[in-house]
């Protein structure tokens, strides 16, 4: 497989304009999962308990795709399949990264029933975004022999780790809310919660950011932007849910970012 810069250029283009398209679509009303599904529910009797699956099922089916899509490019390339910096980049990082979701965060979580149609867009997403990034990574991405010296790749890599280590922490505070087999929803405490109600979304937004840095190309930026433009709406109507929801929410706490939004 040969690299074509114009289909790079094609989907990541087709990857931002999605992402601004989900901004103005879920800025003002947000997606029926979740809390705000528990929402609907309580107007509309019945409506949203109809084609869902049990959450970990669900998260391990959306994720895999991100997962499984790039490491078939990877295992794919003709050998040595991990000499190109790149290729090493994609393995590590992005691929890390919905290891974890794919194969560890599926099966501690403890979220609602999944809503069908969320799961087949989930994973026509992943499979979309999981192409991009491989096929950039493994067949476009050149660097120069010094890039590990290059200030975009240390301070990419530090950021990624950074909002891993948020995401995944946030993750594990969301989870302790709840026994096993609960689904009522509290107020978050502790790490980044302190400061913003979408401490999970704002770690998972350094993430790719850190990841687009450090590569430094067209389709990692579309995907941050992306992530920006789909958990930004997610964590202001969180945000506003706990408001409504609880009396003595702190007020003082932001939607997304510490201290400013």
């Amino acid at each position: 497989m040969q690299c074509s810069p114009c289909l790079v250029a094609a989907l990541s283009s087709v990857l931002l304009a999605l992402g601004l398209l989900i901004l103005w679509l879920y800025g003002h009303t947000p997606t029926r999962y979740g809390k705000h599904a528990e929402e609907v529910a309580e107007k509309q009797p019945g409506r949203e308990r109809r084609f869902h699956l049990p959450a970990k099922c669900a998260w391990f089916l959306q994720e895999l795709p991100a997962f499984l899509v790039p490491a078939l490019l990877l295992a794919l390339r003709s050998p040595p399949r991990f000499a190109p910096l790149g290729c090493r980049l994609l393995g590590g990082m992005f691929c890390g990264h919905y290891f974890h979701r794919t194969f560890i965060y599926s099966l501690l979580t403890r979220g609602r029933p999944f809503p069908l149609h969320t799961l087949l867009s989930g994973m026509l997403f992943c499979v979309y975004n999981g192409f991009l990034q491989g096929y950039y990574m493994v067949y476009c991405a050149e660097y120069p022999d010094d890039w590990y010296n290059d200030i975009r790749f240390t301070s990419g890599i530090l950021l990624f780790l950074f909002g891993m280590g948020i995401n995944i922490h946030s993750d594990l505070l969301l989870r302790q809310l709840r026994k096993p087999g609960e689904l009522t929803y509290k107020i978050p405490q502790g790490g980044l919660f302190v400061y913003v109600s979408g401490a999970n979304f704002f770690g998972e937004i350094l993430e790719w950011f850190g990841y687009a840095i450090a590569t430094w190309c067209l389709p990692a930026f579309a995907f941050a932007l992306f992530t920006v433009c789909f958990v930004g709406p997610r964590a202001y109507h969180h945000h506003r849910y706990y408001l409504r929801k609880f009396t003595g929410y702190p007020r003082s706490r932001k939607a997304l970012i510490p201290f400013i939004f």
